[in-house]
């Protein structure tokens, strides 16, 4: 619960900031070298809006199990994760990273390959959180005791 909470502030300040700062994302996103234009445009929308429903969704239901602000949380780090991963092993220099738009900036550099990779640790964390359903198709075999509680029920009846 408490990952949840000081993640959803995170996201907040992030989704916060690139929202503040809209106008610069597009060049912030194209400035990693895979997108251009409307594409950047519509990454940074993207991100954006799944910051801000994983936040609130954090925040406002920090004990809530379901898989969807995970799978959202998970998102926005892998996309982060992958930008900067690639622009740095490209040797791109890049003055703001963008996380926060452009509050808060700081350069590419290896320490935001490590508050990328904690980010991805996070998702693994919540994910081990999330509870696992069966398969569908698939049916479970039941324990022997479970036989023998239905004996003895079968037999008292």
């Amino acid at each position: 619960m408490i990952l949840r909470i000081v993640l959803g502030v995170v996201l907040a300040a992030m989704a916060l900031g690139q929202l503040a700062s809209f106008d610069a994302m597009s060049g912030i996103l194209t400035s990693y070298g895979l997108t251009a234009g409307t594409v950047s445009t519509a990454l940074a929308v993207a991100l954006i809006g799944a910051e801000a429903v994983t936040a609130v969704w954090f925040l406002a239901r920090p004990r809530s199990r379901s898989a969807a602000p995970v799978w959202l949380y998970t998102a926005v780090a892998v996309v982060w994760a992958a930008l900067a991963a690639q622009a740095f092993a490209r040797g791109l220099v890049l003055d703001n990273c963008g996380c926060f738009g452009t509050y808060a900036a700081q350069p590419l550099r290896w320490y935001v390959l490590v508050e990328d990779a904690l980010m991805l640790l996070y998702a693994w964390l919540l994910w081990r959180a999330v509870p696992r359903r069966p398969r569908r198709g698939r049916t479970t075999v039941p324990t022997a005791g479970a036989f023998e509680v239905s004996r003895t029920q079968q037999e008292n009846h």
